[in-house]
C-alpha cells in the first residue's frame, strides 16, 4: 500500500475512535441524568400503583414509570445543555492544548445539541402519548386480556393520534404559507413534518415561558422568604410559636371530650389538622433556633441577590431591545458548524460567561416556579409520595416543554451570544424581527410589572405586621377589614 492510502486509513480510524468516544460520552452523561431523574420520581411518585393485587395494572405502571424518566432526563439534559456548550468554549480559550481536554470539541457539543432534539421530538410526539395511553388503556372488547392487549389498544390510539395531528399541522402549514412547496415539504414525514411540529411546539413553550417566567420573578422572593429565618424585625417567632400552641390544644380538646358540642365534627379531620399543626411548631422551632449570622444576614442577603439577579436580567434585556433597532447581528439565528474555542460569547470573557450561567438557570427555576403558581397549573403541582400516574406524565410533559424551549427563549432574549445549534436554528420565526421585538419587549414589561406590584404589596405588608398594625380595628390596604362579631368578641 502506498503512503497516501495509508494515511486515508490512519485518518478514518481517528474519526471512527473520535466517534466511538463520543458516543461513549454521550451515554454516560444521559445515564447520569437519568438516575437522578429516576432517584427524583421515586420520591413523588405512589408506592400503592406499584404493589397493587392486579399484576398487569403494576407492570403498565412501571413501563409508563421508565418512560417519564426517560422524559425527565431529556428535560434536564436540555436545561444543561445551553450552560454546557457556554462553559465547554471558555475551557477551550483557556486551555486551547491540554491534553486532558481533547474529548471536549465541537463536534461532542454539536452532536449534544442533535440528540437533546431528536429525544424531545421522540418523548413529546410518541413516548408521552404512549405512556397516557398506556395506562388508561383496558383492551380491546373481546380480546385476551393482559398487557399485550393494552399494548395493541395504545398503538392503535396511536396512530390514529398521529394522523390527527398530521393533518391538522398540514392545514395550518397550508393555510399559514400557501405555495406548492410547502405543503410537497410535508410530505417528507422526518425531515419537515417533526421539525415543523416540533417548532409549533417550541413557539408554545416560548409563550408560556413568557407568561411563567415573569410571574416565577416576582414569587421567588416570597418562596425564599418562607426558606430562610427572617430577622426579627420582620416576624416574631414566640407569637407564632404560641398561636400553633393554643390552636393545637383546643384541637385536642376537641378530640378528647366526647361529651362536648364538638362530637358532629369530623375527627379524622381534626387528627389531620392536629399533626399539621404540630409539623408547623417544629418548623416553627427549628427557625427559633436559628443563629444570628442566620437570621440578620443570611435573609438579607439572600434578597439581595435575587433583587440583583433579576435587575440584571431585565437589563440585559432592555439592552438587548436597543441592538435589535441598531444592529440586525442581534437577532437569533442557528449555527451549523460548532467552533468551539475560538472567540468569547460574552464581552467580559470567562466572567461574562459565569454570569450568563447564572442567569439562565435563576430564569428556568423561576419559570418552574411561576408555573407551579399560576392557577391554571397549580393542580399539577406533584405532592410527596402521592403523585398519581396521569399526574406524573403531565408533569414529565410540562417540564420538558418548558425546558426545550429554554435554549431559544434565553438567546431571544440576549442573555447570552451562543448561537443555536443544529435544528434548535431551523425554526422560521426566529428570524421575523416583529416577533422577537415584541418579545423581548413584552418580558421587560411584565417582568417589571410583576415586581414593583410584588416588592411594594411585600414591604408594606411586612412594615405593616412589623409594627403591630395589622391588629388595629382599622382597615388597612392588604389585610381584609374584621368583621362586627370578630371586634366584639
Amino acid at each position: 500500500m502506498e503512503a497516501a492510502d495509508y494515511e486515508v486509513l490512519s485518518v478514518r480510524e481517528q474519526l471512527f475512535h473520535e466517534r466511538v468516544r463520543e458516543c461513549i460520552i454521550s451515554t454516560l452523561l444521559f445515564a447520569t441524568l437519568y438516575i437522578l431523574c429516576h432517584i427524583a420520581l421515586t420520591h413523588f411518585r405512589k408506592p400503592a400503583e406499584f404493589t397493587t393485587v392486579d399484576d398487569e395494572d403494576a407492570t403498565v405502571n412501571k413501563i409508563a414509570f421508565e418512560l417519564c424518566t426517560f422524559t425527565l432526563a431529556v428535560a434536564l439534559g436540555a436545561v444543561l445543555l445551553l450552560p454546557f456548550s457556554i462553559i465547554s468554549n471558555e475551557v477551550l480559550l483557556s486551555l486551547p492544548r491540554n491534553y486532558y481536554i481533547q474529548w471536549l470539541n465541537g463536534s461532542l457539543i454539536h452532536g449534544l445539541w442533535n440528540l437533546i432534539f431528536l429525544f424531545s421530538n421522540l418523548s413529546l410526539i410518541f413516548l408521552m402519548p404512549f405512556a397516557y395511553f398506556f395506562t388508561e388503556s383496558e383492551g380491546f372488547a373481546g380480546s385476551r386480556k393482559g398487557v399485550l392487549g393494552r399494548v395493541y389498544e395504545t398503538v392503535v390510539m396511536l396512530m390514529l393520534l398521529t394522523l390527527l395531528v398530521l393533518g391538522m399541522v398540514w392545514v395550518a402549514s397550508a393555510i399559514v404559507d400557501n405555495n406548492k412547496a410547502s405543503r410537497e415539504s410535508l410530505y417528507d414525514f422526518w425531515e419537515y413534518y417533526l421539525p415543523y411540529l416540533y417548532s409549533c411546539i417550541s413557539f408554545l413553550g416560548v409563550l408560556l415561558l413568557l407568561v411563567c417566567t415573569p410571574l416565577g420573578l416576582a414569587r421567588m422572593f416570597s418562596v425564599t422568604g418562607k426558606l430562610l429565618v427572617k430577622p426579627r424585625l420582620l416576624e416574631d417567632l414566640e407569637e407564632q410559636l404560641y398561636c400553633s400552641a393554643f390552636e393545637e390544644a383546643a384541637l385536642t380538646r376537641r378530640i378528647c371530650n366526647p361529651t362536648s358540642c364538638w362530637l358532629h365534627l369530623d375527627v379524622e379531620l381534626l387528627h389531620r389538622q392536629v399533626l399539621a399543626l404540630q409539623t408547623q411548631r417544629v418548623l416553627l422551632e427549628k427557625r427559633r433556633k436559628a443563629s444570628a449570622w442566620q437570621r440578620n444576614l443570611g435573609y438579607p442577603l439572600a434578597m439581595l441577590c435575587l433583587l440583583v439577579l433579576t435587575g440584571l436580567s431585565v437589563l440585559i434585556v432592555a439592552i438587548h431591545i436597543l441592538e435589535l433597532l441598531i444592529d440586525e447581528a442581534a437577532m437569533p439565528r442557528g449555527m451549523q458548524d460548532a467552533s468551539l474555542g475560538q472567540v468569547s460569547f460574552s464581552k467580559l470573557g470567562a466572567f461574562g460567561a459565569v454570569i450568563q450561567v447564572i442567569l439562565i438557570f435563576y430564569l428556568m427555576v423561576s419559570s418552574v416556579v411561576g408555573f407551579y403558581s399560576s392557577p391554571f397549573f397549580r393542580s399539577l403541582r406533584p405532592r410527596w409520595h402521592d403523585t398519581a400516574m396521569t399526574q406524573i406524565i403531565g408533569n414529565c410533559v410540562c417540564l420538558l416543554v418548558l425546558s426545550s424551549a429554554l435554549p431559544v427563549f434565553s438567546r431571544t432574549l440576549g442573555l447570552t451570544r451562543f448561537d443555536l445549534l443544529g435544528d434548535f436554528g431551523r425554526f422560521n420565526w426566529l428570524g421575523n424581527f416583529y416577533i422577537v421585538f415584541l418579545y423581548n419587549a413584552a418580558f421587560a414589561g411584565l417582568t417589571t410589572l410583576c415586581l414593583v406590584k410584588t416588592f411594594t404589596a411585600a414591604v408594606r405588608a411586612e412594615l405593616i405586621r412589623a409594627f403591630g398594625l395589622d391588629r388595629l380595628p382599622l382597615p388597612v390596604s392588604g389585610f381584609p377589614r374584621a368583621s362586627r362579631k370578630s371586634q366584639h368578641q
